[in-house]
């Protein structure tokens, strides 16, 4: 589905990835593992189009996703592609519901089809109870629900996860990694996660490890 080619980012004299290759199938669950500072996260941003590679190559089903145009790439990103990150980036003005509906009201989606939508991953997630809430109402791993349910608004097939479990405590931890394996297995998703938890990684059935910004067999 999404393959890497000898993609390398620097900044300035700061070579943060170096040559990395990386190939995923469509419907497989892969596992970027690594300490803070290995270049992880750098390489799941190019890896999802946030940002570009000083050099080397990004293809989706064969297309050269940075032959692009930088708005082509952003319609490519909300049409294949859910993110989910460590902070979950919720707008704090806005209910569960409406947080949730963003990713539609943006694409000019009609009101009403973003709010069936957004009803049906609420209720999906467990939080049909929490539409009227604000994040700052909601527990940890409730507000990380929301932001998985906006992340799937749009039906990506690709699924990319930076740290998701990195700011919970062990309790919702789990849950919230047995949601990820259960999106895999019942929306028939590609997913990617990037995590420092060699406990999460090792429930993948590929984990690859990156130590200062290449992998490390």
């Amino acid at each position: 589905m999404i393959r890497a080619a000898k993609v390398a980012k620097n900044y300035g004299q700061l070579q943060i990835l170096k040559g990395l290759d990386f190939e995923v199938a469509a419907g497989e669950a892969v596992c970027i593992l690594g300490a803070s500072g290995a270049g992880k996260s750098t390489f799941l941003h190019i890896l999802g189009t946030l940002d570009r590679p000083t050099s080397g190559s990004v293809y989706y089903h064969h297309e050269d996703l940075f032959a692009k145009s930088d708005q082509e790439l952003s319609g490519f990103r909300s049409q294949r592609l859910g993110f989910v990150f460590q902070f979950h980036h919720l707008l704090s003005e806005f209910t569960a519901l409406e947080n949730v509906m963003m990713p539609g009201r943006i694409a000019g989606l009609p009101v009403n089809e973003c709010r069936t939508r957004g009803l049906e991953l609420l209720d999906y997630l467990g939080l049909a109870h929490r539409l009227t809430h604000y994040p700052s109402e909601m527990s940890g791993g409730e507000q990380q629900r929301v932001a998985i349910a906006r992340a799937l608004f749009r039906k990506p097939q690709l699924l990319l996860a930076d740290e998701p479990t990195g700011n919970l405590d062990s309790e919702n931890s789990l849950k919230i990694q047995d949601l990820f394996f259960q999106l895999k297995k019942e929306m028939g998703l590609t997913l990617v996660v990037v995590t420092h938890d060699t406990r999460f990684a090792a429930r993948f059935p590929r984990s690859i490890k990156m130590n200062d910004g290449q992998w490390v067999f």
